[in-house]
């Protein structure tokens, strides 16, 4: 069964191996967003530093100079198997134990302000990711909550803390799921936290992870919460690039 899969006894078949020129970083900065990514390549003096390749092409990894430190920065892919798979080629072409990762998620609360916030503190493994870098359970603990969380207060950015659900498929959050996972206090949905955390914690790297609140599924009917074209509010905010970067001096002070 997928919950037997991890297996720390014998080696991986392949490994990311650092590269003899990789430059080291203070920190890694991740974004899903296309849209973000063409604002920082547009309002920070960027330089590639590396790169990876999928199928689908070559994903360049940048560098930000900033506060006298550098940073790294990249657009990953959704999904956990994607996401955690990008970080893993990071470890070859980087060298840094910090990564901050934002992104969207589906709220599960109505009481939770459009736009605010979201830090998780506990991600429910509904994904096949996580299970070959960490033991069996039905929740993994998101070890930096509350060093993000302090540094959302000490900056006056409105957040709420909580749990959040992790699932492989958006198309199959049914009303079952989202009832049962409200109820166990969870007040997002997205698709890597957990996968990344359990791939963290293997790999000894130090996760720091915040969500924007995009879609309702605490409603009668599922509610996107934005007009199309609407970037303020939304994972597409360049604001959280902004909140980004700040946590990334932040946590390498």
């Amino acid at each position: 069964m997928i919950v037997d899969s991890f297996d720390n006894k014998s080696e991986a078949k392949i490994n990311p191996k650092l590269k003899e020129n990789a430059p080291i970083v203070d920190a890694c900065i991740v974004t899903f967003s296309n849209i973000i990514e063409k604002y920082v390549l547009e309002n920070y003096n960027c330089k590639q530093i590396g790169q990876f390749k999928f199928v689908t092409g070559i994903t360049p990894i940048y560098q930000i100079n900033y506060n006298d430190k550098k940073f790294a920065f990249y657009k990953t892919y959704v999904g956990a198997p994607a996401c955690v798979g990008t970080i893993e080629d990071t470890l070859s072409e980087i060298k840094t134990d910090k990564y901050i990762v934002f992104g969207g998620c589906g709220c599960l609360n109505k009481e939770i302000t459009h736009g605010k916030v979201m830090i998780p503190t506990e991600a429910y493994r509904d994904e096949g990711t996580s299970y070959h870098y960490a033991p069996a359970s039905d929740y993994i603990r998101v070890k930096n909550a509350d060093i993000v969380a302090k540094f959302m207060e000490e900056n006056g950015i409105p957040f709420v803390k909580g749990k959040t659900w992790t699932t492989d498929s958006f198309y199959r959050e049914t009303v079952n799921n989202f009832e049962k996972h409200k109820a166990d206090g969870c007040i997002s949905v997205e698709m890597e936290c957990s996968g990344i955390q359990a791939m963290c914690d293997f790999r000894n790297i130090n996760l720091y992870i915040f969500f924007t609140s995009g879609d309702l599924l605490d409603a009668p009917k599922w509610n996107r919460r934005h007009k199309e074209g609407e970037l303020t509010g939304t994972q597409h905010d360049s604001g959280h690039f902004d909140i980004a970067l700040e946590l990334a001096d932040y946590v390498t002070d």
